[in-house]
């Protein structure tokens, strides 16, 4: 390190100007204050890469002389190696065979781990599900297979199953629809395979609410912020007075839409929310005439009302 330079907290800067930061020469590996142009550090490490990459290099091709990531989900944490096949005549014997071979090759176990892991992947990525979704996925997809619990059921389904699990334990439930669109798997098997997963590990999930969906399905609908409160205060008390016994959350919270929405400006039609929401539109019917009786009680007290509780559509 030159000598004109100074450390601060661990933190290398320029004697003159502490505060200025500072430019990499990577060329050089030189440190370089700049305000004043002084090298305050030398003999850089360069962190990149140790290739560089031309426009008309063939795409597709790693120079990269290391493998992925550990995995700590498949067995010996995926740091197992692998010889790629011979191109030279030092390669292989007087016999053409090769001299030297894969003494181990991938386990089924850890096939069929990788192939799930990509099936999750892909569906979180058709509905727009965060890593964080995927991981705890995986964990429990890994859980379920290392129990061999759930011997007979198609690794898609416990796929699926395992996704519905984990957005239900991360706070953003989706519905079974939801989990069915983006599957190769029915709503019916995917049920079962929940039902199964949970009493193989052991585990629970929390109850879903009106609240869960009200947000996304607000927000697909592009209703604004204040018919999503007042929808979200509908199911709320629609619950606490019980108006829907035995009613799921996902039709209340489509009734409720449709309640605040034809009592502002921003109407949206039964069909258009059902096609959201994942529901008939007999099913929104059937909430909504349960509802409309205490629409009075129901709407929060600072609503702006377009269109009058008495003026509201009767079914």
């Amino acid at each position: 390190m030159a000598s004109t330079s100074r450390l601060e907290n661990n933190k290398v800067c320029c004697y003159a100007h502490p505060e200025s930061p500072l430019i990499e020469d990577y060329r050089a590996g030189d440190m370089i204050c700049s305000e004043c142009g002084l090298v305050v550090g030398d003999r850089v490490i360069d962190v990149g890469s140790e290739w560089r990459t031309f426009s008309n290099e063939k795409s597709g091709v790693d120079p990269s002389r290391v493998g992925g990531p550990e995995n700590p989900l498949l067995s010996g944490g995926d740091l197992s190696t692998i010889i790629g096949p011979g191109t030279g005549s030092a390669s292989f014997d007087a016999f053409g065979a090769p001299k030297y071979q894969n003494r181990r090759t991938m386990s089924s176990s850890d096939r069929s781990l990788i192939s799930a892991f990509k099936e999750i992947s892909l569906m979180a990525d058709r509905i727009n599900l965060p890593k964080t979704i995927v991981d705890r996925a995986n964990n429990l997809f890994k859980q379920v297979h290392d129990g061999k619990n759930l011997k007979g059921r198609s690794n898609d389904a416990k796929s699926s199953a395992c996704l519905y699990i984990a957005c239900r334990q991360e706070g953003v439930p989706r519905t079974f629809k939801e989990i069915c669109a983006v599957s190769k798997i029915s709503k019916k098997e995917i049920g079962r395979c929940f039902k199964l997963t949970l009493k193989a590990l052991e585990t629970s999930v929390d109850l879903i609410t009106t609240a869960d969906f009200m947000c996304r399905f607000c927000a697909n609908l592009d209703l604004p912020n204040m018919v999503q409160r007042a929808a979200t205060h509908i199911a709320k008390k629609a619950v606490e007075m019980d108006i829907v016994p035995g009613r799921s959350p996902i039709s209340v919270a489509a009734a409720a839409i449709y309640m605040a929405s034809q009592a502002s400006e921003h109407k949206r039609s039964q069909k258009e929310i059902g096609d959201i929401a994942g529901v008939a539109d007999v099913t929104i019917r059937q909430s909504y005439k349960l509802m409309y009786p205490h629409a009075a009680k129901l709407f929060p007290e600072d609503f702006k009302f377009t269109t009058p509780i008495d003026q509201l559509p009767q079914m």
